[in-house]
């Protein structure tokens, strides 16, 4: 799956828009993550159409940045510690992340999570994780 990240002005309303842009363009959200951060805003987007996407976020006002990159999406299981045994093997193999989420749970016994490595250390953090290509 990939991750829109979208920089753009810090106003009200600016989830409204980004929401209707996305719907418009008929893509659909898999899961967003979105916080302020100065004057920027801050949207974590993971959908499955990321082309569509894109292409509908760069028609918005006051975007300054979107980049659309690869996450690894991890089934964990759905108890507690789960999590931290997941980012401590990350950790020990000194792997930098940019954005960890839950993506939803699939059933009761797992939570899907979004992990999203810095760009050159995609391979370190698979191979930390034990996916195979």
């Amino acid at each position: 799956m990939k991750e829109i990240t979208v920089i753009v002005e810090n106003r009200i309303g600016t989830l409204a828009n980004i929401a209707e842009a996305l719907g418009g363009a008929g893509v659909n959200i898999e899961a967003i993550a979105a916080y302020g951060q100065g004057t920027n805003a801050v949207f974590r987007v993971v959908t499955k159409d990321p082309i569509s996407a894109k292409k509908s976020l760069e028609k918005l006002t006051g975007i300054r940045e979107i980049t659309v990159s690869d996450i690894l999406v991890i089934k964990m299981a759905n108890r507690p510690g789960e999590l931290g045994k997941i980012t401590r093997k990350l950790s020990n193999r000194k792997v930098d992340l940019e954005s960890v989420y839950i993506l939803g749970k699939t059933d009761h016994a797992f939570t899907d999570v979004a992990i999203k490595p810095v760009e050159a250390q995609m391979a370190l953090a698979k191979d930390a994780l034990g996916i195979k290509e």
